[in-house]
């Protein structure tokens, strides 16, 4: 764990229990934990559900760990939240992980 993930964890464990701290320990513990990373952006989209960023990492940290159905409902709901809030670039880039997913689920034709 780095200075700055203990740093983060120790804010949560003193009662600091925000959007963007999530935001952060879940950005802090992608690269190494995708799963520890979901919990703690899952969290921030719990506490604002208008957060489209914490959505769109959401569906990274899922997708990293092979959950493509938890990715897919992040992306959709994050493109429903960036939408709304005229958040123009993450709902474009939502929507092009949310066509990725899709095509890589969809059944081969040749089979």
């Amino acid at each position: 764990m780095s200075a700055l993930t203990e740093r983060f964890e120790k804010l949560l464990a003193d009662g600091q229990d925000t959007a963007i701290l999530r935001f952060s320990l879940g950005n802090a513990w992608l690269p190494q934990d995708p799963a520890r990373a979901a919990l703690h952006f899952a969290r921030a989209t719990e506490l604002d559900p208008m957060y489209s960023a914490a959505w769109k990492m959401l569906g990274k940290a899922r997708s990293a760990q092979n959950d493509t159905a938890g990715a897919l409902h992040a992306y959709a709901r994050g493109i429903e939240v960036a939408d709304a809030r005229g958040d123009i670039q993450a709902a474009r880039e939502m929507r092009v992980f949310l066509k990725r997913l899709s095509t890589s689920q969809a059944p081969d034709p040749a089979h």
